[in-house]
């Protein structure tokens, strides 16, 4: 991966584990007990304190409480277990995800969906869910059902998503989006589906609130590598999709990565004109 590449998902996760440590570490120090005789205090192993301070097992929330009251710092209990909760919530496997249905998963997504302002989206598996036809979204949620085993509410679960697109009528949210042009000739579904997708996403790139770039197979990466599709909601938070996981990164220097990397990518796309040449070359190979 290019050296601007955002950290992988895993690393970011891990990263954010030695973060919280070091900082355990650093009230431990301040208060002038060693790992030992905090270890001693609180009844466990040396061994779970150095684990802690290494990013190696995340701190519970009662572990938490129990370090700030025994080096005096409870006035810092309650934002380290906020840090550490997060933590918890950064990797979610999809099968948990998809426990409840994929209904539920598109609902799930609709309070942040509502509140953001400025929207970055990059796509290098599938076309942007806000710019899908319901065929189309189909689909990839069949798809879903098949590689997941997660319970089959497609149906439903088409008609939440198409309903979150009104999103891109509202007037006041704004949304960059970017795809690989492999993504318009990956036929999803078939080629008629495939075709009806692609027309839609020239007349769904013409509304006012929506820019969409295309980053042509022949394109000069320069340091804009491909990378795993991800989501900018606002500056607040990104979401990173992966094959077995979802990763939400809220820490601001990493979502920083991210809008970076976004901004790479945005310049070796292509729009306009020049991306509607794309996308209808695509269409035309269908046949």
């Amino acid at each position: 991966m290019a050296p601007s590449s955002p950290s992988s998902p895993s690393s970011s996760v891990q990263q954010a584990k030695k973060a919280l440590g070091s900082r355990l570490r650093e009230i431990r120090k301040d208060s002038g007990m060693t790992a030992r005789a905090l270890a001693a205090a609180a009844g466990w192993h040396e061994s779970k304190t150095s684990r802690i301070e290494n990013g190696k097992t995340p701190p519970s929330a009662a572990d938490v409480r129990l370090w700030t009251r025994l080096c005096d710092a409870e006035d810092q209990t309650a934002d380290l277990i906020a840090t550490a909760r997060g933590i918890e919530g950064m990797y979610v496997e999809w099968r948990r995800l998809d426990r409840g249905g994929l209904k539920q998963v598109q609902q799930s997504v609709l309070p942040l969906f509502e509140r953001t302002r400025r929207f970055r989206f990059y796509q290098s598996w599938v076309v942007p869910g806000l710019l899908q036809t319901p065929d189309y979204t189909r689909a990839v949620l069949n798809t879903v059902v098949a590689l997941r085993d997660a319970p089959d509410d497609v149906d439903a679960a088409v008609v939440a998503r198409m309903e979150r697109q009104r999103l891109l009528r509202s007037g006041h949210q704004r949304f960059a989006m970017l795809v690989e042009e492999w993504v318009l000739r990956t036929v999803i579904g078939n080629a008629r589906i495939m075709s009806d997708q692609l027309g839609h996403l020239v007349a769904a790139a013409s509304q006012p609130s929506v820019s969409l770039g295309v980053i042509p197979m022949g394109a000069e990466r320069g340091n804009a590598w491909p990378t795993e599709s991800f989501s900018l909601f606002d500056d607040a938070q990104a979401s990173v999709e992966l094959v077995s996981a979802s990763l939400t990164v809220t820490q601001p220097r990493e979502v920083a990565e991210y809008a970076r990397t976004f901004t790479e990518l945005s310049n070796i796309a292509v729009y306009g004109a020049n991306a509607r040449e794309l996308i209808t070359a695509a269409s035309d190979a269908l046949g």
